[in-house]
């Protein structure tokens, strides 16, 4: 006799993933790569990476790979691609307003574009959390995602992207997006931050610059991460930093590191931006160096969102023209101060865009910053993993290392816009062709293909076909 808790239940199979992680013992061979593996090092060709389920495992020049070992394996002819680290937005909002339908289409248009993880910087988590497990069980297509709860003062909760993300509940009463003030329990604060899912704790508006702290301290001491912005009025860039927060978002917010008349209130800060800017540019250039060389010993990141200011353009009188100048300048002293810089958007491209965001903000900081290509790829890369506290798994091609990666037809060192010329993107071990994205039928075609796991390439921009086996 089965006993009654042995019996399967009839129509209780688990839901089919077929975007799911490669399994281990799956073996991929990617020969003849040019890699450009996250660090900023030069481009090495004639590269080999081989991959076991979700897994990079070896990394060696094409000549040196022993292949006896690796019976049954794929391999996938990269000759003249490049391959480099799956890309990560450091900035995103998906579930602000929560729209499960466009969010979905958000994260595979993502990882099809060569996304392989994001920084959800505050939202519904109700919703971020299961399309997280989603994601990361291979229900549905897209990057990995690391969730920030936010907390703010009191007086931030009748904005109303707050109602916008606490349908159903009181905005600022939420455990995904707290109202803090000095009487807050903290550690309970955070506990329940910790409870929604999210990996950090997103220190956002209206907070003085020893609450900041406070809360720094103990969401580290529980574990989490700590993103804030770089000035959360009336704390300002000196404040934040010195809170010891991990990563810091929107460079311009560091021009209000001098001294003047400064906003008290989150909301307050349009209507003193222009002059803060005004006061920026008129100090002599190295005026804030030693708030940047303050992050470089910290080791504080910066999450720049460069493209945002000139995306879209602040409502605040005067500011808008000067905002360029601004971004360049601050950019510069934060790379010549050794500050490591992310790439972040804040923002998606329309939902007709065959392309994430992130690709224009990369474009910009090349463009209109003057960062080179090798700079910004790993701002993308492993800056970005170091954003997300994931730098030990992900962010950069080597052993170890989560197989998160991108191909490319052509060099992005030598054009960063070459970074759109994908072949395939590979996440945890499984490849998804951008061949079938571009498809007119891509929302149904993935779904009825649940072996996507395709072997291999024969050349620059070629899709991935049937390859051989070793």
């Amino acid at each position: 006799m089965v006993d009654r808790d042995e019996r399967p239940i009839a129509g209780n199979d688990p839901a089919p993933a077929p975007f799911a992680a490669a399994e281990p013992g799956q073996v991929v061979i990617y020969r003849g790569v040019s890699l450009i593996d996250g660090t900023g090092a030069p481009a090495r060709h004639g590269m080999a990476v081989v991959t076991d389920g979700p897994t990079i495992t070896a990394v060696a020049p094409e000549d040196e790979l022993r292949t006896p070992g690796l019976p049954g394996a794929e391999t996938v002819d990269l000759r003249g691609a490049f391959l480099l680290p799956g890309l990560i937005d450091t900035h995103q909002h998906l579930s602000t307003p929560p729209n499960r339908a466009q969010a979905e289409e958000l994260m595979r248009r993502q990882l099809y574009g060569g996304v392989t993880a994001v920084r959800e910087m505050a939202g519904d988590l109700r919703q971020m959390a299961d399309l997280a497990r989603a994601a990361l069980v291979g229900e549905i297509p897209g990057p990995d995602v690391h969730n920030a709860a936010l907390m703010a003062g009191p007086g931030f909760f009748d904005d109303p992207r707050t109602w916008q993300v606490s349908q159903g509940a009181v905005p600022g009463a939420t455990a995904w997006m707290q109202a803090v003030d000095d009487g807050t329990d903290l550690r309970l604060a955070v506990a329940m931050a910790r409870g929604t899912g999210a990996t950090a704790v997103k220190v956002y508006a209206d907070l003085e610059p020893s609450l900041v702290a406070r809360v720094t301290e103990e969401a580290h001491r529980q574990g989490m991460r700590v993103w804030a912005h770089a000035a959360v009025f009336p704390a300002m860039p000196r404040d934040v930093v010195a809170a010891g927060v991990d990563v810091v978002s929107h460079a311009h917010y560091l021009a209000y590191d001098l001294a003047g008349d400064r906003p008290v209130a989150y909301r307050q800060q349009r209507e003193h931006l222009a002059d803060a800017y005004e006061r920026f540019l008129a100090a002599p250039e190295d005026a804030v160096d030693g708030l940047l060389d303050d992050m470089r010993r910290r080791g504080t990141i910066l999450d720049a969102t460069a493209s945002l200011t000139a995306r879209i353009p602040t409502s605040a009188p005067g500011a808008a023209g000067l905002a360029p100048d601004v971004m360049r300048r601050l950019i510069g002293r934060a790379r010549a101060a050794g500050v490591t810089i992310c790439t972040g958007t804040d923002y998606e491209s329309p939902q007709g865009d065959p392309y994430p965001s992130l690709h224009d903000e990369l474009r910009f900081l090349v463009e209109a910053m003057g960062m080179p290509p090798r700079e910004v790829i790993r701002a993308a890369t492993l800056a970005g993993a170091a954003a997300a506290g994931q730098e030990g798994v992900m962010g950069a091609v080597r052993p170890g290392m989560l197989a998160n990666l991108l191909v490319v037809a052509d060099d992005p060192h030598d054009d960063i816009g070459h970074l759109r010329n994908i072949i395939t993107t590979v996440k945890r071990g499984r490849r998804h062709d951008r061949a079938d994205y571009d498809r007119p039928d891509h929302h149904r075609a993935d779904h009825h293909r649940p072996d996507h796991h395709r072997a291999s390439a024969t050349g620059a921009g070629a899709t991935i076909e049937e390859g051989a086996r070793e």
